[in-house]
């Protein structure tokens, strides 16, 4: 089982000068020393908007800068909004291969739409249309990804002509790909269209037992990949606050957890927000001793005996990938380091020496059914050189229609230039 550390860059307010240069260059240092712990994946989030809750709006600079810092840990897009009202297609297609290329081929590309109301309405996405448009603009940048050149598209939300998308990145055909998954209809997304699930709800193990279950034994049945490549793993998140003595391990690391759930929640289910002007963890504060116990879903939370013990019961279930959110609400810096490297030393060594027999095992009894899922997919035609439209730069379309007066200041060199 791998493990990976998960990013909203979550800043609770009241906000003093410099907090949020703090937190990014805080986050920069832990991924750095989940680097170096031998941590196999950092996952960051795309969100706008949610104030408190994710300062994570351009997750592709903050990548590109823990690629810069790190040398083998994959970083992970956790996710990127494919609406094309919030990227355009081909505007990801290239900063996912840039990051592959600047990252020497550590990238893995997690999709997903949003579900919230701030995010949505602030891009003017009609919220019925997401999934629609999620799914047009995913299948349509593993193409552009893939393709030399780019054949072109007319679809329902995106369109554009036959370019040849550079630069291509270093893993082939493309990164692997992933869908953000919060329920169990997800899961069977993902697995139909052969992406890895990101379980971003909180389970716990018996539960994720069924998850696992129902992903693999879709994607076994009925994987008709969007990418030109399969991707069949199932992550989970959990809680995470590692210490010898429990009860500091609870009191420094369960209300951030908490905090966490209360401000997803906050923007997705219950809350009321005015921007600029709410303040979340106030409300957070006033509800504490009100919120119920989050029981099983805190395993991660606890001592290196406790951890490992949580740990062992989801590689049971089959899950491929634990993430820990291990920075939320007013988690303390020093105390995320501590915690890794606690981890590190004393529970993950276990899960490492039994990771390469378990995938050795996963890819053979799904080596026929990936077999079978790129056999059904229908890839897109590569177009013949005799398709592909020849464009002119605008100042020779001004000179050989014959009214140069169009060009609108455009200087045509009418000689070589020198340097």
């Amino acid at each position: 089982m791998k493990f990976g550390i998960f990013y909203e860059h979550q800043l609770p307010r009241p906000w003093g000068e410099g907090a949020e240069l703090r937190l990014y260059q805080e986050a920069l240092e832990q991924v750095e020393l989940a680097d170096r712990l031998g941590i196999d994946y950092a996952w960051e989030v795309e969100h706008h908007f949610l104030e408190e809750y994710s300062h994570s709006s351009a997750p592709e600079v903050f990548l590109g800068a823990c690629s810069q810092r790190t040398k083998r840990i994959r970083l992970g897009h956790g996710i990127v909004l494919m609406p094309p009202k919030f990227n355009h297609p081909a505007k990801v297609a290239a900063r996912i291969a840039t990051l592959d290329l600047v990252s020497n081929g550590r990238v893995d590309f997690g999709t997903g739409e949003s579900s919230s109301r701030a995010e949505l309405e602030g891009y003017g996405i009609d919220p019925a249309e997401k999934r629609g448009m999620w799914q047009e603009a995913t299948e349509q940048v593993a193409n552009m990804l893939a393709m030399d050149p780019y054949p072109g598209y007319q679809g329902r939300y995106f369109s554009m002509p036959c370019r040849n998308l550079v630069p291509k990145p270093v893993q082939k055909p493309h990164p692997p790909m992933w869908l953000a998954c919060s329920s169990r209809e997800t899961i069977h997304v993902a697995a139909k269209l052969g992406l890895g699930a990101l379980t971003f709800a909180f389970v716990d193990p018996d539960e994720a037992r069924h998850w696992v279950q129902d992903y693999y034994e879709t994607f076994e049945r009925e994987c008709m990949p969007i990418g030109w490549t399969v991707n069949p793993n199932v992550a989970m998140v959990t809680g995470f606050s590692c210490h010898p003595d429990a009860e500091e391990a609870r009191r420094r690391g369960l209300d951030g957890f908490r905090f966490f759930g209360f401000a997803l929640a906050h923007y997705y289910l219950f809350g009321a927000h005015k921007p600029g002007r709410t303040d979340v963890w106030q409300s957070f504060e006033a509800m504490r001793d009100m919120m119920p116990d989050l029981g099983s879903v805190t395993g991660g939370i606890g001592t290196p005996d406790g951890l490992r013990a949580h740990l062992r019961k989801f590689e049971a279930t089959g899950v491929d990938q634990v993430i820990f959110i291990q920075q939320g609400g007013r988690n303390r810096h020093q105390h995320i380091c501590e915690s890794l490297e606690l981890f590190a030393g004393a529970v993950m060594p276990e899960f490492k020496e039994r990771e390469g027999e378990r995938a050795h095992r996963k890819r053979e009894r799904l080596a026929p059914a990936i077999a079978a899922a790129l056999a059904r997919k229908q890839f897109m035609r590569a177009p013949s050189d005799d398709e592909i439209a020849e464009f002119r730069a605008y100042g020779r379309t001004i000179v050989d229609s014959g009214r140069p007066g169009q060009g609108a200041g455009l200087q045509i060199p009418t000689a070589p230039l020198k340097r």
